[in-house]
């Protein structure tokens, strides 16, 4: 039990680090939530947990693939705020991010790629 409060209070930890620097510099906030650290910190809780290099590589793998169509996100997010404010920006934003994820997932397939 004090391994996974430890895992939340260090996740938390880098959530509200990000949200904090982004109120001082929109630049460096953005760039530290560009940064795959939650990615990182699940890489190595599955490590430290001991799990299969498999399991551990695969969560990598498909992290990048999910990554993909969540981009389109972050260029129309600023322009629907602008024009309609926040929380529809955000609910749009968040309809087109669903689509695109669809639209990519069956792109991928023919690949080999299953990410549904």
């Amino acid at each position: 039990m004090l391994w996974i409060i430890t895992k939340y209070a260090i996740t938390a930890a880098v959530v509200v680090v990000v949200s904090e620097v982004a109120k001082r510099s929109d630049r460096l906030g953005a760039l530290l939530a560009s940064l795959p650290l939650v990615t990182l910190l699940a890489l190595v809780w599955l490590y430290v947990e001991r799990q299969p290099a498999e399991k551990i590589a695969n969560h990598a793998w498909y992290t990048f693939w999910y990554v993909v169509p969540t981009l389109p996100m972050f260029l129309l997010f600023p322009t629907l705020l602008a024009r309609f404010g926040f929380w529809p920006a955000l609910a749009m934003s968040a309809f087109v991010t669903i689509v695109s994820f669809g639209l990519f997932a069956l792109a991928v397939r023919p690949f080999g790629i299953r990410l549904l």
